[in-house]
């Protein structure tokens, strides 16, 4: 296992390129929870992600005939770019592969960050694939393998967060009781686990999944890391079909102070949306899923507690889906199939008669087909609150206009988002 003086020497050896994040109190979320809510910024790294300490601590340690070598990595994007900073700046030449559908903010940022030092290789759906491509290449080129997660060395790189959080918050004369902490591989977790296992063992740690990547609570579940049966990529940072076996261990051996949950990624969209409006923080999604685990499990009063910003490597071009799915999420926007008689007047009957005060159209695709006697229409309606559900269903039932609601899920939803 890790051991704190095992990070500590991590967080000497990387000190000289990777200076400490702040810690930041947040008075909107203190004020909603009770707590007393802090929130570690590794998104401000120069990388805009954690992930940077991991990577550059197990690369500087590299002996010269595994640098002659050449690395080679996977990664979801965020380890990628912690890789290609630490290529350029120790001048080690390495290939990364990244999934197919990395957004190109991550893919653009790997460029800048390792220039002539690094190769990008796109291939796979999803982290897991793109790792199975690099270890083959790796095996059948003789190169070094830089693991995103599970290896020793890229966990007491990333437990050196854990050490900042602590020296920080004594430096107030506070220390946390839990601490909320994005998780996808397992190796900022086994790195916050192992020091706050020698240093801080009262402190409880919240392990914060998206729904649709919950590899480790099916790890801990089975007793041994196991593939999620289907993979949901959009938490792409933390996109992880099956966890590391070494950071299951580590997870395994610290189930006394630690709690985890899956978090809908929907919930996750308007956590970043939140961040983003009152607090100026541009969180990519992995990034927020500590601050939807504080809302979903919310702490004691006056307890102190940290939720780790992981990352901020978020494609602006997203913010539309982002934003529906935050819709979606809160019951706020809804789809539906109308049927209308080809008749004048139908559509002001279904404004005036069916459509509430506060309800708005936000999409309507009607085709008008003159051999029939109805016209189908797929329209989005965005409520003024969630609450007004009811009603409306209600009214459509009571109306003369056929309407059909598209649930969540459905091939036919999932085809309209």
């Amino acid at each position: 296992m890790v051991k704190a003086s095992d990070i500590q020497a991590a967080q000497a050896r990387i000190s000289a390129i990777i200076a400490p994040t702040p810690l930041q109190y947040c008075p909107r979320l203190s004020q909603a929870t009770g707590a007393q809510v802090y929130l570690k910024r590794e998104d401000l790294q120069d990388v805009r992600s954690y992930k940077i300490r991991g990577a550059y601590n197990a690369m500087i340690q590299l002996d010269p005939a595994r640098v002659d070598a050449g690395i080679v990595t996977a990664s979801a994007g965020n380890h990628a770019q912690g890789v290609a900073y630490a290529c350029r700046t120790l001048g080690i030449q390495g290939r990364i592969f990244v999934p197919k559908k990395t957004p190109k903010q991550k893919l653009s940022r790997i460029t800048v960050h390792g220039g002539e030092h690094v190769d990008v290789e796109l291939v796979g759906n999803n982290f897991d694939e793109a790792a199975a491509a690099a270890r083959a290449y790796a095996t059948e080129h003789g190169a070094t393998f830089i693991q995103p997660f599970d290896a020793w060395d890229t966990v007491a790189g990333q437990g050196t967060v854990a050490a900042e959080i602590l020296a920080q918050l004594a430096s107030m004369g506070k220390h946390p009781a839990r601490v909320y902490v994005p998780v996808g591989g397992g190796g900022l977790l086994g790195g916050i686990l192992s020091y706050l296992r020698d240093i801080s063992p009262q402190t409880q740690v919240v392990a914060a999944e998206p729904a649709g990547a919950s590899s480790m609570q099916a790890a801990l579940a089975a007793g041994h890391p196991v593939a999620v049966p289907h993979l949901d990529p959009f938490v792409d940072g933390a996109a992880v079909g099956k966890v590391g076996e070494f950071t299951y261990q580590i997870a395994d051996a610290n189930r006394d102070r630690l709690t985890t949950v899956s978090i809908d990624e929907g919930a996750v969209c308007t956590e970043m949306l939140e961040l983003y409006q009152n607090e100026g923080i541009v969180a990519e999604p992995a990034g927020a899923l500590s601050v939807a685990a504080l809302v979903d499990s919310p702490p004691q009063p006056d307890e102190v507690v940290v939720c780790i910003i992981s990352g901020g490597n978020n494609d602006v071009l997203r913010y539309n889906e982002i934003v529906e799915r935050s819709l979606v999420h809160q019951g706020l926007k809804h789809y539906f199939l109308v049927n209308f008689p080809q008749e004048p007047g139908q559509l002001r009957s279904f404004l005036s008669d069916v459509l509430g005060p506060d309800d708005d159209i936000t999409l309507f695709e009607y085709l008008k087909r003159n051999n029939r006697e109805t016209g189908a229409a797929l329209v989005g309606i965005q409520l003024g609150q969630a609450g007004d559900l009811p009603a409306l269903l209600a009214r459509m039932e009571e109306s003369q206009i056929s309407c059909q609601q598209l649930q969540p899920g459905t091939p036919e939803y999932e085809f309209l988002t």
